[in-house]
């Protein structure tokens, strides 16, 4: 059975699919630029102003400034394009796996590498 066949997520994930995509392209086209120091530099400046160039929904620029990583996902963020975001706030893709299993840190790294055993 293929993905195709059933489509339910993992339970626990948000599922990022077309319509996610749809939903959280401008947080994510955003979200890209942030690969850019410049672009880093203009949002820490204007955190709003610069969502607004994007046409972050309202919902999202409130994720945006409560530093909701989750909330963000559930808004369309793809991971991919968010950790240019996370990185600003000092986090990685481990604290990110974290929040989302609802473990601490060191207890989703010892899951991560009792995985590669």
């Amino acid at each position: 059975m293929s993905y195709l066949d059933n489509p339910t997520p993992i339970p626990g994930t948000i599922l990022f699919d077309g319509k996610a995509a749809r939903k959280g392209y401008g947080l994510n086209k955003m979200c890209y630029t942030l690969n850019e120091q410049a672009a880093r530099d203009e949002f820490k400046q204007g955190e709003m102003a610069y969502c607004d160039k994007f046409g972050l929904t309202e919902e999202q620029k409130q994720a945006i400034a409560d530093r909701d990583v989750l909330g963000l996902l559930e808004l369309g963020g793809s991971i991919y394009y968010l950790a240019k975001f996370v990185g600003m706030l000092g986090l990685n893709m481990q604290d990110i796996g974290a929040m989302q299993t609802g473990m601490s840190v060191d207890e989703f790294k010892q899951k991560l590498v009792k995985a590669g055993e």
